[in-house]
């Protein structure tokens, strides 16, 4: 019989440490035959040798670390959690429980592609949630939450799936862009095959169902378009040419934006709002309110709202006219540790009626169940750091993973260093995983082509890796790939990437429950246990919160609060109001007083804040805006309406106080546009946004100042940057420090130092110096160039369509081809071949120099020789590495086909337009 998380990683962690003649042959072969990732047993010892976790079989006599009830430990046995925790209802038991129910409508290649993605049935709240009334029909709202891991995301899938079969638009938006890529991988996966006109719900034979076809003319018949719309986005498609839009929150509100514009705002029949709990974020959060009240001013748009960490629910399905529901349900169930001094602690939960803890009673028993050895290792010598790598390498010995969260980049690097010195060496794991373990480090010489971070290459091959925004996307991609494959058995992660990566893990380990000096919230921390327990791969998810004694009564705090209620972001410290009031008057849907009070009763402000002077919130925006310009008063019609500026700053999809700095600065532009350098529209594309920009370099800084040209000098007085303040601050002892952590006051004083700074970085990399240098010389790392170049495409996007809105057409020209290049991080005489799939700007330029320099070049060339170049484009660090050589050429093979037939594609298309042009 399986034992249970505790029990069952001890006599695991035991098999693997003490010698194998103490073991009874046959349980040690079932041991390897039963584990997907088995862990031969060790030849030699571990560079650091990891405490033992040892089981307490008696009552403890250790300090108590809670004042609470003194009840007993629980009795740790087979299937402890199933008896709490009834298996799940399968479709054999329950028909509704299948996709392919006529109830859903779903056409049978819908519902095989989600069979193939592992979803052969649903749970009992999905079904119940989805058979509401009016839920399938498009007629009824939602706000829901359910614990990560618990099938948010399929219940607004499917209704997803239920409004584009119909013939209208899909939205689903998420926070980060990681995970807006993550889900158009999924729903494209998904929607495969897939065409509006197909017969609905015919899975059942003899039902009802299987008689029903939607009447469609054949030249109607056609796939479901899934695109992606985030910061820095190559997407070409029009609103005409999607069915389902995955965007971040700014891109779904410019979406909404043009819909209502354009008048088409009938075509959307859904949107979706994934991680709701954002709606009260301090920098985003208003614009998913001030979206989804304009959906509910525009009505006949079906609204769902999810998120693992609501607790005012029925508020928020009260504010978006809807139904709200709560589910506990976790197909995986999760067991909650406390490890202080070495003693681990349950952590008992008895669930209340609202919200994930709202109610519950939470009890941290005085009686560990477990106890960490002391360790001799000097890399081990403090508790904190002992628990975490005992805990983190038995999970790995179990043939598990581990999810490691720490405060800091740095920690989580020192902290993956360590776990790698103490995981099992190359001769003791196997050739198998080794050579896995060698593609990983391998997969960037084929996917990114640039030098792999020194830090990964060594922890890597002891399967061990840290994610953390200091990497590159590609890293992150790759490390969290391999971890999904078994390659990788321990993650160390930042807290602060807790809610942007979706990596399960059966044991979730909190290095520590602070970020920096403070302790994370509530929220934060339901999102990092949340990643315990895989469905499929693990009976139970394990959660450990370790901390240092002195953290200990706030540790305790932390556990047993509960999660703070969702509130509004447009009261006036998040000075979101003004932009509401400010889009919906440009855009038509609320210009008359009248009508403005309308929509402001309709904001989550309104549903969940008693503020006596809400009208005077209104008529203080309503000043701001009229004293800006943005807006004016129509004494005739007696309406408000927008001016120029202000139908400019919508357009381009800014805050009002960033619009009016852009218009500043692109009037400034037009009459002092420096033309013969590139550093000025390098700096026009610049974030506004403090927490966009990195810290300073002063010394850096002082030396590029003084290496500036005549036209690089010009640029920087222009945008009024003083090389007098930077030599002062070079002189003193300012270092790292960020803008956002600034007062207000010296943010805009000290804003155009960070832009110019960043833009001197833009200039670098659109000149092809190597992501790796410029990180270098400027003290940074390359994971926030990454986001660097991705918050200045948004903003340079922002700023074409601002020029275009004013009635700028040559600004907006010049921006346009300067914008190119920054989406391709290169030079002017390559961006054509920049356009082809894994073209960067080091590739585009050896294509060049190698005589392939335009897309017929590239069609029409022999593969092994484009091969050649595509290996000789690699950096000389990765060419060092191991890794089969046959397989590296195969890869780059795959990779030329690709760029041979997408070049082809895109040259016949412009001869196709050229000889049309031709013949008008």
């Amino acid at each position: 019989m399986a034992q249970t998380s505790t029990s069952n990683l001890q006599s695991r962690h035991n098999t693997t440490f003490i010698s194998a003649k103490n073991h009874d042959p046959t349980t040690l072969q079932a041991f390897r035959q039963n584990n997907a990732f088995p862990v031969p047993a060790p030849q030699s010892a571990p560079r650091l040798k990891p405490s033992l976790i040892r089981p307490i079989p008696s009552k403890s006599t250790s300090t108590s670390t809670s004042t609470s009830s003194h009840a007993p430990a629980p009795t740790i046995g087979p299937y402890t959690q199933r008896a709490l925790f009834p298996s799940t209802t399968t479709s054999t038991q329950h028909p509704y429980l299948s996709l392919s129910h006529p109830t859903y409508g779903l056409p049978p290649r819908l519902v095989s592609n989600l069979r193939s993605l592992g979803i052969a049935s649903i749970y009992g709240w999905q079904a119940s949630c989805l058979r509401g009334h009016g839920m399938l029909s498009g007629e009824t709202n939602l706000v829901y939450t359910a614990p990560t891991g618990g099938g948010k995301s399929l219940v607004a899938d499917v209704v997803m799936f239920k409004r584009v079969l119909e013939g209208r638009k899909a939205l689903l938006v998420l926070p980060y862009v990681a995970l807006v890529q993550e889900k158009l991988r999924w729903l494209r996966a998904a929607v495969e095959g897939v065409e509006r006109g197909e017969n609905e719900g015919d899975g059942m034979q003899g039902s009802q169902g299987s008689q029903r076809f939607r009447a469609v003319k054949a030249w109607e018949r056609k796939g479901l378009r899934v695109a992606g719309f985030f910061g820095g986005s190559q997407t070409r498609e029009g609103w005409a040419d999607i069915d389902i839009a995955v965007c971040t929150i700014e891109k779904a509100n410019a979406l909404v934006n043009m819909a209502v514009e354009g008048k088409r705002e009938g075509e959307i029949g859904v949107v979706v709002m994934d991680e709701m709990h954002m709606v009260d974020d301090m920098h985003r959060g208003y614009l998913l309110e001030l979206m989804a009240t304009k959906l509910l001013v525009l009505g006949g748009v079906q609204i769902v709202g999810m998120s693992a960490t609501l607790r005012n629910t029925r508020e928020l399905g009260n504010w978006l006219g809807g139904k709200y529901l709560e589910s506990k349900y976790k197909p995986v169930p999760l067991e909650e540790f406390l490890v202080c001094d070495l003693n681990i602690y349950p952590v008992l939960v008895k669930e209340g009626i609202e919200g994930e803890r709202a109610g519950a009673k939470v009890e941290i028993l005085k009686e560990p169940v477990r106890m960490i050895d002391n360790s001799k290792e000097s890399a081990l010598c403090t508790t904190l750091e002992n628990a975490v790598v005992s805990l983190a390498v038995e999970t790995a010995q179990a043939g598990y993973g581990a999810l490691v969260f720490c405060g800091s980049r740095a920690k989580c690097q020192t902290t993956a260093d360590t776990i790698a010195q103490a995981m099992p060496t190359a001769d003791e794991v196997g050739h198998e995983i080794m050579e896995k373990r060698h593609e990983v480090v391998a997969t960037l010489r084929w996917l990114a082509m640039i030098p792999v971070d020194d830090a990964l290459a060594r922890t890597v091959p002891y399967g061990v890796a840290f994610h953390h925004a200091g990497l590159t996307t590609q890293e992150r991609d790759a490390v969290a790939e391999a971890y999904g494959q078994g390659a990788l058995k321990v993650i160390v992660a930042t807290c602060s990437l807790a809610a942007g990566i979706n990596l399960p893990a059966r044991r979730v380990i909190l290095h520590s429950a602070r970020m920096g000096r403070e302790m994370v919230g509530p929220a934060m921390l339901r999102q990092m246990r949340g990643r315990a327990g895989r469905k499929g791969k693990d009976e139970v998810g394990e959660s450990y919160v370790c901390c240092r004694r002195e953290d200990l009564e706030d540790v305790e705090e932390l556990i047993a609060a509960d999660l703070p209620p969702i509130t509004s972001s447009l009261v006036p410290e998040k000075r979101g109001i003004k932009r509401a009031l400010l889009e919906v008057i440009a855009t038509d849907l609320a210009v008359s007083p009248e009508a403005i009070r309308d929509y402001i009763t309709r904001t989550l402000l309104y549903h969940t804040t008693r503020l006596d002077n809400l009208q005077q919130m209104v008529d203080d925006a309503i000043d701001y805006l009229t004293g800006n310009c943005l807006i004016g008063w129509n004494a005739i019609d007696e309406i408000w309406a927008p001016t120029r500026l202000g139908s400019a700053i919508v357009a381009a999809g800014v805050s009002p106080s960033d619009g009016l700095l852009m218009h500043s600065e692109l009037e400034r532009a037009l009459k002092s546009f420096v033309l013969d350098g590139d550093l000025h529209v390098f700096y026009l594309f610049s974030p506004y946004t403090p927490s966009s920009l990195g810290p300073i370099d002063w010394r850096e800084f002082m030396a590029r100042l003084e290496r500036l040209d005549q036209s690089g000098e010009r640029a920087m007085q222009l945008v009024g940057v003083s090389p007098g303040l930077v030599m002062r601050r070079t002189n003193s002892s300012v270092e790292g420090e960020r803008l956002e952590d600034m007062p207000e006051e010296q943010i805009a004083k000290m804003l155009p130092y960070y832009r110019l700074y960043a833009a001197l970085q833009l200039r670098d990399i659109c000149n092809e110096v190597p992501l790796p240098n410029v990180a270098k010389a400027y003290n940074t790392t390359r994971g926030y160039l990454q986001s660097l170049l991705l918050s200045s495409q948004s903003v340079a996007g922002s700023a074409i369509s601002f020029c275009t809105r004013m009635g700028w057409g040559m600004l907006a020209a010049s921006l346009k081809h300067m914008c190119d290049r920054l989406l391709a991080g290169a030079r002017a005489d390559v961006l054509e071949l920049a356009r082809i799939p894994f073209v960067k700007s080091r590739t585009a330029r050896i294509l060049w120099e190698n005589k392939y320099q335009n897309l017929r070049d590239v069609a029409e060339a022999h593969i092994e020789q484009l091969v050649d170049v595509l290996v000789l484009a690699q950096p000389s660090k990765n060419k060092t590495m191991g890794g089969n050589e046959e397989k590296y050429r195969e890869k780059m093979r795959e990779r030329a086909q690709i760029m041979m037939s997408w070049a082809a594609r895109a040259w016949n298309k412009e001869r196709e337009a050229d000889v049309m042009d031709i013949d008008l």
